[in-house]
């Protein structure tokens, strides 16, 4: 496969397709916002912390047992998701459990996970 094989060597401008693209263009902050959701995912334990809140929600204590980390780790990178809007939680007495902030956080997860298994 030669270097040049995906470069495209014609003039031709398929208006269409340019326009059609250009008129759905979303705003900048939109794609900034994007990116900034996926840079959040680019953690692996952050990545883990979104594997166990996708099977049940749970509590810091038990995502740091599963996880083999300390609380404290997993209290921070808690923080970061849920100043993201990944995860949310509830209180329940003294105890505060995790979860998913909605669907679309667990499809884009799963969707991922589901990608990568694939591709073995």
């Amino acid at each position: 496969m030669s270097k040049n094989e995906f470069i495209c060597d014609c003039n031709v401008i398929h208006r269409d397709v340019v326009d059609n693209t250009i008129k759905n263009l979303p705003e900048s902050e939109i794609f900034y916002k994007l990116a900034e959701f996926f840079k959040i995912l680019g953690d692996t334990t952050r990545v883990k912390i979104l594997f166990a809140l996708d099977q049940n929600e749970m509590c810091v204590c038990d995502i740091a047992n599963v996880l083999g980390m300390s609380k404290s780790s997993i209290s921070h990178q808690l923080g970061t998701l849920r100043r993201s809007g990944i995860v949310k939680c509830r209180k329940e007495g003294k105890e505060v459990f995790y979860m998913l902030d909605d669907e679309h956080v667990k499809e884009v997860f799963e969707i991922g996970m589901e990608h990568i298994e694939h591709r073995k």
